[in-house]
């Protein structure tokens, strides 16, 4: 039976991530023809990760791949607007979304040649560079756009810059093959991330939204959270960090909670542009929150050479702490701000909230039993997606019907096609800084400058892990520098390997909350209707903690629960009062003590970061200069108190 009623069809086309779309109605002609489209896409995907012949033959990989960008590209044309308000499809959206699938199509036709003898269409190639081009700009807006494109022109004149960025100049139409036709381009490893890895994960995401999986979390967080004050904030931050621990994915983890959260935020008064970064920075760390993480668990697991249950264990510390880092921020604007939480009549109750949730629950501890047990690695999502489908028939609320079938296929095309919009343009990027040559010496050149000096190699490794972060996906930057930097600190340094290899994944994770990329800053951004410029500033501010916790468990890897444990005792304690400290600072409001002047701000924020500091002398001038700030602080706000009395 299916369930069309009005109110459910009116459920159904408010999902998630829709209001960042154009497809209409649930059955109108565009979410038909979108759903149509990206169907075959997700065929494709599954067929070709499970080894299905269609035609008798099994794709290969070059085949599969212009399969999957004809039919994204296309989708995304479809369903993100040109501009700001864009209800309709335009008829050159139509026309653009057409060539852009049957040159596609008709390069799939020669994926063997492409692969055997370097088969190339230079002008057909330069027509797919353009059409990237501007699915660059409707999903990250005007500075992701100049990013990609002027960093994607750089082998045109890459041997006009001096030293390390000096490189092998090419002329325009060698780079349109380069970024076009060849494993450095869109052949290459951005497309095989978002077309194998991430995309099991992106069809997992899709089905919890559309089962109600998104609702259940934030329900599960207004259960436990909501009646503290900056309720909606907070709830934001407990529901994406489970939710992003599930989907691992941080663009699915925006669309699937933010779509909520962010409007809520908003009622209690939190501006648009903060409400974006709380969701932007929750959402960036669910990518590393144990029990998933996403894909660059695993590709970290094979590049250290570990079990997965090694990565995820070791995640442990430095998420909590990046958590309650954003958890005392949000607590202390709300403060400041005089900004309550929800009454109690408004909020469920956790014990009805866990009978109607229990599903999801069982389906998590699935997922974690096949990637730690069974070892699927990226193919467990798919199962866990089955597994959720087949729960949904227990309860009428979740229940498959057709036309909820359909909206999940809609769900799960709207979260690849907005994935692969901002994701496969990034391609340009890491083929210019390839086929140049610059990655290579440019990493090389730091780790030279730095000579046997860790600290100096870290720092301009810090430099490179931004570099590269802020030109591409995090991913990519790690499987650069986890190749050419980690052996250096490792081998001058004498440090964790594990530690290394997390500290290049932080670093390089940035990107998507730091200016000038950010793209999950701007993605929240556009659910907010926020600028996204301020709103990535704002997430830089409130995910600090992310930027310093990586230095952290690089000196002291007991942190990352290598080696011995013992320094927990002591090294702990100073860092989670540390964070207290440097969120009283950022924020203007320290937990216990009250309203912090903006002149005590920064020293406090400054005192704070030193102890938390894991060395000795650095937690001792730290912890004092603290006592002293927290003492002017605690007379400060005694003696407003006696004057307002």
């Amino acid at each position: 039976m299916s369930d069309t009623s009005p109110q459910a069809a009116r459920d159904i086309d408010s999902e998630p991530g829709a209001e960042m779309t154009r497809l209409g109605g649930l059955f109108s002609w565009t979410s038909i023809t979108f759903v149509v489209l990206c169907t075959c896409g997700l065929a494709m995907g599954l067929a070709y990760a499970f080894g299905v012949p269609i035609g008798g033959k099994r794709l290969i990989e070059g085949q599969y791949y212009w399969f999957f960008i004809g039919i994204f590209l296309a989708a995304a044309f479809i369903a993100l607007p040109a501009r700001k308000g864009q209800r309709s499809v335009p008829i050159y959206d139509v026309i653009a979304a057409v060539i852009g699938f049957g040159i596609c199509m008709w390069f799939s036709t020669h994926a063997w040649d492409i692969v055997q003898a370097g088969w190339t269409n230079y002008p057909a190639g330069v027509v797919i560079w353009l059409l990237m081009l501007e699915l660059a700009r409707r999903s990250g807006g005007l500075p992701f756009l100049l990013v990609v494109f002027l960093l994607g022109l750089y082998p045109l004149v890459a041997d006009f810059f001096p030293g390390l960025l000096m490189g092998i100049p090419y002329t325009f139409e060698r780079m349109i093959e380069a970024h076009v036709f060849r494993t450095e381009g869109l052949m290459g490893i951005t497309t095989k991330i978002v077309a194998e890895i991430v995309l099991g994960f992106l069809v997992f995401a899709g089905v919890l939204i559309a089962t109600g999986a998104g609702q259940f979390f934030i329900d599960l967080a207004n259960a436990g959270f909501g009646k503290y004050r900056g309720g909606p904030a907070k709830v934001s931050i407990v529901a994406s960090a489970f939710f992003g621990s599930l989907s691992g994915s941080i663009f699915s983890n925006i669309a699937g909670t933010g779509s909520i959260t962010i409007p809520t935020m908003k009622k209690v008064g939190y501006p648009p542009h903060y409400a974006g970064a709380i969701e932007a920075c929750a959402s960036t760390g669910g990518v590393v929150m144990p029990p998933v993480m996403g894909a660059i668990a695993f590709v970290m697991a094979i590049t250290i050479g570990v079990d997965y249950a090694t990565i995820m264990v070791a995640a442990i510390l430095p998420s909590l702490l990046f958590y309650f880092g954003l958890l005392l921020q949000v607590d202390a604007y709300a403060a400041r701000k005089g900004l309550v939480g929800m009454t109690q009549d408004k909020l469920p109750s956790a014990r009805e909230v866990m009978k109607r949730g229990w599903p999801f629950l069982s389906v998590m501890v699935f997922l974690v039993w096949g990637l730690l047990y069974m070892r699927w690695e990226y193919y467990a999502p798919w199962y866990a997606s089955a597994l959720m489908i087949a729960l949904s028939f227990l309860q009428r609320s979740t229940m498959m019907t057709p036309t909820r079938l359909f909206a999940t296929l809609r769900q799960v095309g709207v979260l690849v096609t907005q994935t692969a919009a901002i994701i496969l343009p990034i391609a340009f990027v890491v083929s210019a800084l390839t086929i140049t040559g610059v990655t290579g010496s440019m990493t090389s050149g730091l780790v030279a400058l730095g000579g046997d000096n860790v600290y100096l190699i870290i720092a301009l490794g810090v430099l490179a892990c931004f570099i590269m972060g802020m030109a591409g996906l995090a991913i990519v930057a790690y499987i650069f520098l986890a190749v050419t930097l980690a052996p250096a600190i490792v081998e001058i340094g004498g440090l964790n390997v594990v530690a290394v290899h997390f500290f290049i994944v932080y670093y390089a994770m940035l990107s998507v909350i730091t200016p000038p990329v950010g793209a999950a800053a701007f993605l929240a951004a556009t659910i907010a209707g926020a600028k996204p410029m301020q709103t990535s500033f704002t997430a830089m501010r409130l995910g600090v903690v992310i930027y310093f916790v990586p230095l952290f468990f690089l000196f002291q890897p007991a942190l990352v629960l290598q080696g011995d444990l013992t320094p927990l005792i002591y090294v702990l304690p100073s860092i989670i009062i540390g964070i207290m400290l440097l969120s009283g600072g950022l924020e203007g409001y320290l937990l216990g003590f009250g309203l912090v002047r903006p002149w005590m701000r920064l020293p406090l924020a400054v005192a704070g970061f030193a102890f938390s500091f894991p060395g000795l002398m650095t937690t001792l001038i730290g912890g004092l200069a603290s006592a002293v700030m927290v003492a002017l602080i605690w007379w400060d706000n005694k003696n407003t108190a006696q004057v307002a009395a």
